[in-house]
């Protein structure tokens, strides 16, 4: 069920990225986001649960470089790096348990 629910994040986030795209670009997104009290409340929310997530990659990933790449893929694609961070991980661990607990 892990697997199927991380492949439609991805599969979402991806659709949803490149609708949002076709309509305007990243830097008039965030013009926009930043004009409203919620909307940059919601993007330290957002950025709140990335760095969340990203100690926990940094905690299973032993290599400062691969810590580094993946900061940087989590800040600049969110969702969608990190889905595919955990379809690797489920592809590479036995159990649920070791997927969410072993260092790699």
């Amino acid at each position: 069920m892990l697997k199927l629910f991380y492949v439609l994040v991805l599969m979402i986030m991806i659709g949803v990225s490149t609708w949002a795209s076709l309509q305007s670009n990243v830097i008039e997104g965030f013009q926009y986001l930043f004009a409203d009290r919620w909307g940059i409340a919601t993007l330290f929310d957002t950025y709140f649960s990335f760095f969340t997530i990203y100690l926990w990659i940094a905690y299973k990933e032993t290599s400062m470089k691969a810590k580094a790449l993946w900061f940087l893929l989590i800040c600049s694609l969110g969702s969608i790096a990190f889905s595919v961070f955990i379809l690797r991980e489920l592809a590479r661990s036995k159990s649920v348990e070791q997927f969410l607990c072993q260092k790699r």
